[in-house]
């Protein structure tokens, strides 16, 4: 998260007065922290249960709720900052605190979804190849891998930004100081074409393939094909809805930044910064839901795997059990990705 990157900033580029926005947003946020709380809580148990086992999916849905759960006993400071009308209250150092989760939680909820899809699409589309290469090891690396590298790059911008500080000293804001700076605008840029655009092409040629491999499935009966289609388009629908409108904005953002010189107070990009604040500010409330999302689609995913366990379980010749074992597979794969 960048110290000019929430939306509101010096009285001089964007001004921010009392309004209901500040209460709109803080109930969305109540909501993310009260659902998001309950469905971790509850999906934590028989996720350990997977991990265990040593279930891939299992060690993958496991990172992803550590994730949120993090970020999510941070979310009452950003309620409190909204019901002090964007006003932080609390200190320098929660403040980067809390910016730092926020963030940290996005990217790390985006990358190990393309690590689900990657392999619910090896599993479908290589069934018998892709079993010897998938190991409980290797799934552990690529969550150490994605959690260090998301981390990592956000101490080194956290510290080595330009800015006075995520906390804006003067107007009392929180991850919201304008205009920003140019090194802030090329980073923006840079997360949106890797941390948003890149992943979003690999969820997309993934599911691709997956849809395409269980369309050829003679072991998929044709509701089960269905409701697989179902939960794959409705992964790619989540994850469009909780993290495309933030990058939109933030490429936006950057782009009419870069076209601005003068960059003042009558300048394109300050009033550009004034009309969308509001919007860019709910695409950020958008982004919190993942953390709500991730356990739903967990039990989405244990339900659809239950049922092809039961469709298979009915198969008794053995050349229909070596069928319906990849397609048993595949089906675990996109319901997985939904996570």
């Amino acid at each position: 998260m960048n110290a000019t990157e929430a939306g509101i900033t010096t009285a001089v580029c964007v001004k921010i007065g009392d309004s209901i926005i500040s209460d709109l947003l803080m109930s969305v946020y109540i909501l993310a922290f009260i659902f998001g709380l309950i469905f971790n809580i509850f999906t934590l148990v028989p996720i350990l249960q997977q991990v265990r086992s040593q279930n891939i999916l299992g060690i993958f849905l496991l990172s992803l709720s550590l994730s949120d759960m993090l970020f999510i006993f941070t979310m009452p400071l950003w309620i409190n900052y909204y019901h002090q009308d964007h006003h932080w209250k609390l200190g320098v150092m929660s403040c980067s605190v809390a910016g730092f989760f926020y963030y940290s939680n996005m990217y790390i909820s985006i990358y190990l979804l393309c690590c689900i899809s990657v392999d619910r699409c090896l599993v479908i589309t290589y069934p018998f190849r892709s079993k010897t290469q998938r190991t409980s090891c290797c799934a552990w690396a690529q969550c150490v891998s994605v959690y260090a590298v998301v981390i990592v790059l956000h101490i080194m911008v956290l510290f080595q930004d330009n800015l006075p500080d995520a906390h804006d000293s003067r107007d009392d804001r929180c991850y919201e100081t304008y205009p920003m700076e140019k090194p802030v605008a090329l980073f923006n840029l840079l997360r949106v074409g890797i941390g948003f655009l890149l992943p979003l092409l690999v969820l997309a040629v993934s599911y691709w393939k997956v849809l395409a491999t269980v369309g050829q499935s003679p072991g998929l009966s044709a509701q089960v094909k269905r409701k697989v289609r179902m939960l794959s388009f409705g992964v790619i629908g989540i994850f469009s809805v909780c993290f495309a409108p933030y990058h939109l904005l933030l490429l936006a953002r950057s782009l009419v930044f870069y076209q601005d010189d003068k960059r003042g107070p009558d300048g394109i990009y300050c009033q550009f910064e004034q009309k969308v604040h509001f919007a860019f500010s709910c695409t950020l409330a958008l982004s919190s839901l993942n953390c709500v999302v991730d356990p739903v689609l967990y039990v989405l995913v244990s339900n659809s795997i239950q049922d092809d366990v039961k469709l298979c379980c009915k198969r008794g010749k053995r050349t229909q059990m070596d069928a319906c074992a990849p397609s048993r597979q595949n089906t675990e794969k996109l319901k997985n990705h939904l996570i």
